[in-house]
């Protein structure tokens, strides 16, 4: 999942995942959370803005792959659909599983559609699909299927359970770790991840599952800006 950082001149500067890769056009995702996003939806069409990148790891596609399953909970829908768009072009079937907590919370199921992707749903409250938690539609989609590499992006518990889910039936995976990212480009540390101390701005942000289920941090802690550890259980 490369990722993009964008810069506003004495607001800040922030990472985001690529959503589309059209060659001669570059798209991104950007929810309205925050200071950043809320200037940067202030901006219109021929306003500048910094951008430098892409850094870090993306999704592959191993030759010989003939079925795969994308698991995006959210926002981490938005890199997904560009794998899947890939994927498509070479002929992969893809099995899509799209979660989020509410159905206005859905990414690009248009997108998928055109695709010829009718996506697996759920959704918190029920509004669209099943209620419930994508992983739970996950798990039986690897129990009924045979996947040649399950691929997840979105909160790391939600990526923990799809990870452990494809190990435990002997499939390779590749999983997108998010940690709070400075430099963005390997020197100041803050994204690395125990046990390793692997940059997730450099070796990351995407990994083998493999990889993944040897850190201790996996799916228990995040780190905040200070670099202080917080289990998710927290929250």
């Amino acid at each position: 999942m490369l990722q993009n950082r964008n810069w506003i001149p004495r607001v800040d500067e922030k990472p985001f995942s690529i959503a589309y890769d059209e060659h001669s056009r570059l798209g991104l995702s950007v929810a309205k959370v925050g200071r950043f996003t809320e200037k940067l939806f202030e901006y219109n069409k021929g306003d500048l803005v910094g951008i430098r990148g892409p850094y870090g790891s993306t999704f592959t596609l191993p030759d010989g792959v003939k079925r795969i399953l994308l698991v995006g909970g959210g926002y981490g829908v938005a890199p997904l659909a560009t794998l899947a768009s890939q994927a498509i072009v070479r002929g992969i079937t893809v099995d899509f599983c799209n979660g989020a907590r509410t159905k206005s919370q859905l990414l690009f199921m248009d997108r998928l559609k055109a695709l010829d992707i009718s996506p697996h749903v759920a959704t918190d409250d029920g509004s669209e699909g099943r209620k419930g938690f994508i992983t739970d539609v996950a798990k039986e989609l690897l129990e009924t299927n045979s996947y040649d590499c399950a691929y997840t992006c979105g909160p790391e518990l939600m990526e923990q359970k799809v990870v452990d889910a494809a190990a435990g039936k002997g499939t390779a995976s590749q999983v997108s770790i998010e940690r709070y990212m400075k430099c963005g480009f390997g020197i100041c540390g803050a994204c690395c991840i125990d046990d390793s101390g692997k940059r997730m701005c450099t070796e990351g942000p995407v990994v083998s599952g493999e990889f993944a289920r040897t850190q201790s941090e996996f799916g228990r802690f995040h780190r905040v800006a200070s670099g202080h550890k917080v289990p998710f259980n927290a929250h």
